[in-house]
């Protein structure tokens, strides 16, 4: 089986940690946002991986090389030479994704996050029997989103509903599709939205099916969503395999330490919080709904909270960072600095306090 992920371009949204590395190898939870989907499909048997990209192929293949052997998995790149949408990247990877076996092949969305329940999916697609299948996830808000609506009992697609002002249902499409190789006939090699072209005229002619989503769901493609992705994925985490999470007497709610990290006397961490490799937290520091990345030195008694520290940055003592505060790689924070909301780019140093969310340059 195969599958393509739709890696896309710049990442602007994630800035300033996508101006060190493209988008999918921005660690969530300790691990590169694509490791998470690639892993998913290993473990349902898919045999390889095709990355649809407009943007740094050879820095991401490099990358993934190691993780290629690591899980004996086929991963390659089809490069766009223009952005073409959502779809346009299937029409472009057509000989890659189909084989002679005629099987369904799966197209993922780099930015989503959950328990990925792909077998499910594929044993979904084949009690339907049609032409595709999409996996969808129930939101509070409908009204931000474009709206899928089914019939309830068989799941079938009756139509689309862009961000609607009167309620007609709740379900959202999340990223996630299973294929049948027709679906690449109705596709023309030109920039065109798989969820605004392609899906509605497969409804139409009845062979669209929608799988709601068991368990959690995020698009983590901008920081805040980002930070609720990983309360998200860290309680699902203590439901399914809560032994990879930190405990002890410094430790409050779900919190995930990388095993290289040093943690000092009397902090208190948590909840929410991903810790990655190679990290010192010195005493005293108090750590909340963060993701601190590989390398990162946080000195005594700092506290930081709603923020994402880049790789090998330095959060000075007594410091204070929180609001949405995100530092690309390679920031020096200086001691007893505050930062409300700064977004600041890499190898910078901050002498002087952030008092109102902006971005430093």
């Amino acid at each position: 089986m195969k599958a393509l992920i739709l890696v896309g371009g710049f990442g602007t949204r994630l800035r300033p940690l996508t101006l060190s590395v493209p988008k999918p190898l921005v660690e969530f939870a300790n691990k590169p946002m694509i490791l998470h989907q690639i892993e998913a499909l290993k473990a349902i048997g898919v045999t390889e991986v095709v990355l649809a990209i407009n943007y740094q192929p050879e820095v991401m293949l490099n990358f993934l090389k190691e993780f290629e052997t690591k899980l004996e998995i086929k991963i390659t790149c089809s490069q766009e030479t223009e952005p073409l949408g959502t779809a346009g990247p299937l029409a472009l990877a057509r000989d890659k994704l189909i084989g002679d076996s005629g099987e369904p092949f799966f197209v993922l969305n780099s930015d989503v996050i959950s328990e990925y329940p792909l077998k499910q999916m594929i044993d979904f697609h084949k009690a339907h029997g049609g032409e595709a299948s999409i996996m969808v996830t129930k939101v509070d808000e409908p009204s931000k989103y474009g709206v899928v609506v089914t019939e309830e009992s068989t799941g079938k697609v009756e139509r689309f509903v862009e961000k609607p002002k009167i309620f007609v249902g709740n379900k959202i499409n999340a990223g996630i599709y299973l294929l049948n190789p027709s679906v690449i006939d109705r596709i023309e090699l030109r920039p065109t939205s798989i969820e605004k072209e392609v899906f509605p005229k497969i409804a139409a002619d009845n062979k669209l099916y929608a799988m709601v989503l068991p368990g959690f769901w995020m698009d983590i493609g901008q920081p805040r969503d980002y930070i609720v992705g990983l309360r998200l994925y860290l309680d699902s985490l203590k439901k399914n395999s809560s032994s990879k999470l930190a405990t002890g007497p410094h430790i409050v709610g779900n919190v995930l330490v990388d095993e290289t990290a040093k943690i000092g006397e009397g902090c208190l961490i948590g909840p929410d919080v991903a810790i990655g490799p190679g990290c010192i937290v010195e005493s005293g520091v108090r750590l909340s709904r963060c993701s601190v990345m590989r390398g990162v030195y946080i000195k005594k008694h700092a506290c930081i909270s709603s923020s994402i520290i880049g790789w090998h940055s330095t959060v000075g003592r007594w410091a204070r960072v929180e609001n949405m505060t995100i530092l690309g790689e390679d920031v020096q924070v200086c001691d007893e600095i505050y930062s409300n909301g700064g977004v600041v780019l890499p190898h910078k140093e901050i002498k002087s306090s952030i008092l109102k969310p902006e971005i430093v340059m």
